[in-house]
């Protein structure tokens, strides 16, 4: 009996590509994992690199290589990670490198579709929603087939913070930060639970020193990524982590559910830009788009983070 080898492509390896690469081979989440850049030296050495550590690893033997958008024809999962991220000292806004990116998106979507629009294509580069936007709606790509990260990253790390503050495993704080992938995500504290519990009653339950200020919390997820961009001069290893843990949603058929980035379609009377919402993804990539029950009041953030992507969507000429 046969079996087809997974694939996994990775578009794109400064910090954050290499990161994922890394990522990728410590979650043995591929048999074949081709990296693609546009400075082919660089390609080649991080996937040099990164298989000189095959024979002292507990994970099977993945093939690691460098190549060029051919790869992308027999990949199962491509993930885009190309063009230039914020800089320390540059403007705190992911939406300023909107202009840069969709000119790169551009030159990547165009090599990737010569060769497949059967591959499940998860995006990173930010501007994340506007990239997104962009590649699902301008390429003839399928669009269950193509999203963002979105706010899963911004997830994680509210539910680091919540885990933190209430000294409970983050894994069991459900619940999800939504909107757009930068500065106007916001928690929807009318999902978040942690063991079933509601969030108006985690003091109750848990017993901090204090009560938690919540509306410090959106604020200090979305602050935090700029803290780590100053600390360290980018942030990488957290979107990797998110960026392969769908990817393996994708690979193993998990029917997960990841607040990732799609154009919406009328949900909460909004249509015409790329944010977050709960998905549910597998093989086939986006199965559901989920328009969960929302207060009124984050019905009005989530219009808010889509009133802002319009306008650099507009700005961009992409509207």
């Amino acid at each position: 009996m046969s079996t087809k080898k997974t694939k996994l492509a990775i578009v794109g390896i400064g910090n954050v590509g290499s990161a994922v690469l890394n990522t990728a081979l410590s979650l043995n989440l591929a048999a074949e994992i081709a990296v693609i850049d546009i400075k082919e030296n660089k390609a080649l050495g991080e996937a040099l690199d990164a298989s000189h550590g095959a024979p002292f690893s507990l994970s099977p033997n993945s093939y690691v290589h460098a190549g060029g958008y051919e790869e992308c024809k027999d990949a199962d999962v491509i993930i885009i990670a190309a063009g230039p991220s914020i800089m320390p000292g540059e403007p705190g806004d992911r939406l300023s490198l909107a202009g840069k990116n969709v000119q790169v998106m551009k030159d990547v979507m165009t090599s990737i579709t010569k060769y497949t629009k059967e591959a499940i294509i998860i995006m990173i580069t930010n501007p994340l929603d506007i990239t997104t936007y962009y590649a699902a709606n301008f390429f003839d790509y399928p669009k269950n087939k193509l999203f963002g990260t979105g706010t899963s990253l911004e997830t994680a790390r509210l539910k680091q913070i919540l885990g933190t503050y209430y000294k409970v495993n983050p894994q069991n704080v459900e619940g999800f930060m939504l909107g757009e992938h930068g500065n106007s995500a916001f928690p929807a504290w009318s999902l978040i639970s942690i063991a079933g519990i509601p969030s108006e009653q985690f003091e109750e339950y848990f017993q901090p020193a204090e009560p938690l200020d919540r509306t410090s919390v959106g604020p200090a997820v979305v602050n935090v990524a700029y803290e780590v961009l100053n600390y360290k001069g980018c942030t990488n290893y957290g979107i990797a982590m998110v960026a392969c843990r769908i990817a393996r949603a994708v690979f193993y058929d998990e029917h997960s559910i990841f607040p990732v980035s799609t154009t919406l379609e009328g949900e909460y009377g909004i249509s015409g830009v790329a944010l977050s919402l709960p998905c549910r993804i597998g093989r086939s990539g986006i199965e559901t788009r989920l328009a969960v029950p929302l207060r009124a009041e984050e019905i009005d953030k989530l219009k808010q983070s889509a009133d802002n992507l319009a306008n650099v969507l507009t700005s961009v000429g992409l509207k």
